[in-house]
């Protein structure tokens, strides 16, 4: 089966109904070999396309994660940007936020950590969280001591991640959001075997059990979310991922295209850089040095 980036974008303007879009799909890899060649050949791609990335130095790729519990964001993460430059890629993960970060803006201890120009940067978990989580627990939205938190708060912080992410683009940095769409029995079978395997046994808590009863209200936040925000400039891809390989390697063929539709290319060496590097070739050559 052939990867076609659109067919998990999310389309503009249009409502979402996440009970239509599949948790698995037909392998696009035909054996356990051909899954190992083709991430192999897709980090591959990304390394070069980053390395570029970083020397022409006018862009940079901000990738947000965001999924239920178990659903395999940082499987996909490590394995995908494993071929990548360290220095040129940075992840950063955001947890419940801190007494300081609640006395800001929503959109602000995310900021701090965007990428600089020439560097991919990777979220995972986001300031989306401010539109999920926090709609399924409205008690967390009490604590942030807003102003006004009526019924217009939800479409008020789209039309800010929206607006946010429009700035991002116009200053060179390409958003690119994945969901992780993961079945809640597949995430069951996940947790279980977190109980049964020693060495998986830290990634449990009972916590993440209970949010299992909140499921129809975080598929409504999610749909809600991705619907309002995915955009041409910003969009969200709905990724299958109750098979974790297929997620990998749609994941990596979606950043590909991102990277390999920006406008990059090597500085270009001019007459008296290629003189001098002329000269200094010919004293190597020479073996004066």
């Amino acid at each position: 089966m052939k990867i076609r980036s659109d067919d998990f974008r999310v389309p503009e303007g249009r409502k979402l109904h996440l009970s239509k879009w599949p948790t698995r799909i037909k392998r696009v890899y035909k054996s356990e070999e051909d899954y190992k060649s083709m991430l192999a050949a897709h980090v591959d791609q990304m390394d070069k396309l980053q390395q570029l990335l970083y020397a022409s130095n006018s862009h940079a790729v901000l990738l947000i994660f965001q999924a239920m519990d178990a659903a395999g964001k940082d499987g996909v993460i490590r394995h995908v940007m494993s071929g990548i430059n360290p220095q040129g890629c940075q992840v950063f993960s955001f947890k419940h936020p801190s007494s300081s970060e609640l006395a800001h803006d929503f959109l602000w201890r995310t900021t701090r950590d965007l990428p600089e120009r020439g560097k991919i940067g990777i979220f995972n978990r986001s300031y989306y969280e401010e539109v999920l989580i926090v709609r399924v627990h409205p008690e967390i939205l009490r604590g942030e001591n807003l102003p006004d938190t009526g019924k217009h708060v939800w479409d008020q912080r789209f039309r800010s991640i929206r607006d946010f992410e429009r700035h991002l683009g116009a200053n060179g940095t390409s958003v690119v959001k994945f969901f992780l769409h993961l079945s809640k029995e597949e995430q069951r079978k996940r947790f279980i075997a977190r109980i049964d395997e020693p060495d998986k046994n830290w990634k449990f808590q009972a916590s993440d059990v209970e949010e299992r009863q909140f499921w129809k209200d975080y598929m409504h936040a999610y749909q809600e979310a991705l619907a309002a925000t995915s955009t041409k400039n910003a969009p969200w891809y709905v990724v299958p991922a109750d098979d974790k390989e297929n997620a990998r390697l749609i994941v990596s063929h979606i950043i590909l295209d991102t990277l390999q539709s920006l406008k990059m290319r090597y500085p270009p060496t001019g007459s008296e850089r290629q003189r001098e590097l002329q000269a200094i070739r010919k004293r190597l050559t020479a073996g004066s040095d």
